[in-house]
C-alpha cells in the first residue's frame, strides 16, 4: 500500500487522508519480500512516500478478491547458522520489549526475532495443568495457519513449552480504537472508505473459507503505520459449516452484538458479521459507538430499536420464537431515518445506504461482505475517471493511466 498525507481539514484531531496510490492485479502478483517502513502518515510530509507492498493484496486498490484464489506462501528467510543459534519454534528465539496488554489466560508482549530482528507480537498463553490449553487458543492458531491475506494479521510461528503456548505475530503497532481516539469526531470519509474496504476485503476472504469472525471490534481490527488493516483476535472465530445452529450467543462485546444473538438465537451465519461491520462502519463516520448500551441487553435492544424499529413477524419472520423476545418489554418504535440518528453519514457518499443494509435486524437481510464490495460508496478515488469498484476490471487500464 502507498500512503501520503494531505491535510484536508482545518478541524483539530481530524485525521490525514492515507491515499492509495498504486494498485496491482492480484492475479497478477508475484511474491515480494515485505519491507519495514519507517513511514508515518500522520506527521511526516507529504512528499515523503514509502512503498510498501506485502504478500496477497498489500496495495488497496479497490478490487474485489479474484473467487478461489490462494495466495502466495510467506517465504522464511534465515542465514545458514550453527546448531546453538535461534531457531523458528524455539522460546528463546524471541525476546520481549514490553508488554501490550493482558487478558483471562494470554498476556501480548512486543517482542523481537533473533533470527531475524524483525519486531513481532508475542501472545502468551497461560497453561493450566488441570484444564490444558484453552480451547480458543487451539482454534486460533490452527483457523490462522490456513490463513494468509495481507487484510489478516499473519501468523509466523507456534512455541509450545509446558507452562504456556506462544503465538507470534507480526506487529502491528495500533488498532482503530486507538486510532479513533487520537482522531476524535470522526475520521475523514477517505480514510473510512480505505479501512472499510480491507475489513470487507479480509472478511469476504475468511466467509468464502466457511470461516465466521464473531468477535468483530475495533479493539480487533489492527492499523499498521502504512495503512492496511488486518483483522485479529480470531479466538471466538468458527470454521464450521455455515450456517450453523450449534454456536453459543455469547459471542461479540455487546455494543457490536447483532440484535438476533441479543435475543437468543443461535442459529448464525456470516450476517453474525457483518452486522459488526455497520456498527464500525458508523462509527467511523460519527466518532462514537452506533449504539453503545449502558446497561445490560435490554438496554443494548432498545438503542438499536430506537434507530431501526422495533421488529414484528412481518418486519421480521420468526422474531417471535426467539428465546428472549417478549413483545411487551420493548417500547414500540418506528424505523427512523439514519441521518436523523447519525448526522455525519451525510459526509461520506452513499453511506446512509450501506449502512442500511448492513443494519438489518433481520439477519437474511443484511448485505454480504462480497456485496459490500461492489456498492457504491466505493467510488473510486480518481474522480476524472468515474469508475465504480464493480467496473475496476473494465477500466483498469485507463484508471492506471490517468
Amino acid at each position: 500500500i502507498c500512503v501520503t498525507k494531505m491535510s484536508t481539514r482545518n478541524c483539530q484531531g481530524m485525521d490525514s487522508v492515507i491515499k492509495p496510490l498504486d494498485t496491482i492485479p492480484e492475479d497478477k502478483k508475484v511474491r515480494v519480500q515485505r519491507t519495514q517502513s519507517s513511514f508515518d502518515p500522520f506527521e511526516k510530509p507529504a512528499n515523503q512516500v514509502k512503498r510498501v507492498h506485502s504478500e496477497n493484496n498489500a496495495c488497496i486498490n479497490f478490487k474485489t478478491s479474484s473467487a478461489g484464489k490462494e495466495s502466495p506462501k510467506v517465504r522464511r528467510h534465515s542465514s545458514p547458522s550453527s546448531p546453538t543459534s535461534p531457531k523458528f519454534g524455539k522460546a528463546d528465539s524471541y525476546e520481549k520489549l514490553e508488554k501490550l496488554g493482558e487478558g483471562s489466560y494470554a498476556t501480548v508482549y512486543k517482542g523481537k526475532s533473533k533470527v531475524n530482528g524483525k519486531l513481532v507480537a508475542l501472545k502468551v498463553i497461560r497453561l493450566q495443568e488441570e484444564e490444558g490449553t484453552p480451547f480458543t487458543a487451539i482454534r486460533e492458531a490452527s483457523l490462522l495457519k490456513g490463513l494468509k491475506h495481507a487484510n489478516i494479521v499473519l501468523l509466523h510461528d507456534i512455541i509450545h513449552t509446558k507452562e504456556t503456548l506462544t503465538l507470534v505475530f507480526e506487529y502491528v503497532h495500533t488498532d482503530l480504537c486507538q486510532y479513533m481516539d487520537k482522531h476524535p469526531g470522526g475520521l475523514h470519509p477517505e480514510n473510512v472508505k480505505l479501512f472499510l474496504f480491507q475489513l470487507l476485503r479480509g472478511l469476504s476472504y475468511i466467509h468464502q473459507r466457511y470461516i465466521l469472525h464473531r468477535d468483530l471490534k475495533p479493539q480487533n481490527l489492527l492499523i499498521s503505520d502504512t495503512g492496511e488493516l488486518k483483522l485479529a483476535d480470531f479466538g471466538l472465530a468458527r470454521a464450521k459449516s455455515v450456517p450453523s445452529h450449534t454456536y453459543s450467543n455469547e459471542v461479540v462485546t455487546l455494543w457490536y452484538r447483532p440484535p438476533d444473538v441479543l435475543l437468543g438465537s443461535t442459529e448464525y451465519s456470516t450476517c453474525l458479521d457483518m452486522w459488526g461491520v455497520g456498527c464500525i462502519f458508523v462509527e467511523m463516520i460519527q466518532g462514537v459507538a452506533a449504539f453503545p448500551g449502558m446497561k445490560d441487553i435490554q438496554d443494548q435492544l432498545e438503542r438499536i430499536f430506537l434507530v431501526l424499529g422495533t421488529p414484528n413477524e412481518d418486519t421480521w419472520p420468526g422474531v417471535h420464537s426467539l428465546p428472549h423476545f417478549k413483545p411487551e418489554r420493548f417500547t414500540q418504535y418506528g424505523p427512523k431515518n439514519l441521518r436523523q440518528a447519525w448526522n455525519k453519514l451525510s459526509c461520506v457518499n452513499h453511506a446512509e445506504d450501506l449502512a442500511s443494509k448492513l443494519l438489518q435486524c433481520f439477519p437474511k437481510n443484511r448485505l454480504s461482505a462480497q456485496a459490500a464490495l461492489s456498492h457504491d460508496v466505493f467510488y473510486f478515488y480518481c474522480t476524472k475517471c468515474k469508475i465504480t469498484a464493480r467496473d475496476w476490471r473494465k477500466h483498469e487500464s485507463l484508471w492506471k493511466k490517468q
